[in-house]
């Protein structure tokens, strides 16, 4: 086994495809084939499950995974120790529900991060994978949240995934609506309120999942039902449909000072929170991103 042969285990790894992974790597992606499988014949795993929709990480994989990019972090430290004076690229991942003060922060790091060169990425995706980018290290960080409902199924991916979830905040249920809205000016407003207006969700994709959803109160029924898959979409449809979607009520007013937060009447608590891996140290990046996340949180809070 060589130290190149882990660095295109990883490549792969962090592009879930060979073909851009060898891309990357500036080789053929048959000889990138060909290292992988000498490398799993050498140590008699499977690192990769290869299936129509892509590459998969295995069990044995995902551990292999854990070992190997301590090898390639310490041998990276070596040669720009003794090596080389150029200063290592930084690279950096957090996965996050579509939540406003997960960007906030981001951008709070990227704004006092005084480097040249990094390699930053902010992933805001589906409750499932949230939890596959930080088990399989693509993260460091994912960012979702905990209620009654769905706590036991959520909480058996961290175990399995030998992730730990660790609370910020708990928020009473609030909905989002356009500040045009006749319900804007409401102190509250009930389920019943909302009747006559489109109810817009994430989509969860294979996983969808009630347990899934980033709405709570998933499993209800609602007349109109519009699902998206990013933000952007689901603001521009709460102004252009008068729809509302349901949230924790945290919201940055600079980035969307369109739409406002009004609580709803329900007995309902979302625990929203981190998880990271058992068995991987946070890198000082993710300190600092954790310290801008609970400070951008603070701010946003005292908005509603």
């Amino acid at each position: 086994m060589t130290i190149q042969q882990i660095k295109y285990v990883l490549a792969v790894a962090r592009n879930r495809s060979i073909n851009k992974a060898a891309q990357e790597l500036f080789i053929s992606q048959p000889s990138l084939s060909k290292a992988l499988k000498e490398l799993e014949n050498e140590m008699g795993i499977t690192i990769f499950s290869r299936t129509n929709k892509g590459i998969i990480i295995t069990k044995e994989g995902t551990e292999f995974l854990q070992y190997a990019r301590q090898v390639v972090e310490q041998m990276e430290l070596l040669e720009n120790r003794y090596l080389s004076t150029k200063v290592k690229q930084q690279q950096f991942s957090v996965s996050t529900q579509h939540y406003a003060f997960a960007v906030s922060a981001f951008v709070r790091l990227l704004e006092n991060y005084d480097r040249s060169e990094y390699d930053f990425m902010l992933r805001e995706t589906k409750t499932y994978e949230i939890i596959e980018d930080v088990k399989t290290l693509r993260s460091e960080i994912g960012i979702l949240y905990l209620n009654e409902f769905n706590k036991q199924v959520i909480e058996k991916f961290l175990r399995e995934g030998n992730l730990k979830f660790n609370e910020l905040f708990q928020a009473d249920a609030h909905v989002f609506i356009y500040r045009q809205n006749p319900l804007a000016e409401k102190p509250f407003v009930t389920l019943e309120d909302l009747l006559p207006y489109p109810y817009l969700s994430f989509e969860q994709g294979d996983y969808n999942s009630f347990h899934f959803s980033e709405e709570i109160l998933s499993t209800l029924s609602r007349p109109k039902n519009i699902r998206v898959s990013d933000r952007a979409t689901l603001f521009n449809l709460l102004i252009g449909l008068n729809g509302y979607t349901i949230s924790s009520g945290v919201i940055n007013e600079e980035l969307n000072n369109d739409i406002v937060a009004v609580p709803l009447l329900v007995d309902e608590k979302m625990h929203v929170g981190y998880i990271t891996h058992k068995h991987v140290d946070l890198s000082p990046l993710a300190h600092v991103y954790l310290d801008y996340l609970k400070e951008s949180i603070a701010a946003e809070m005292k908005t509603v």
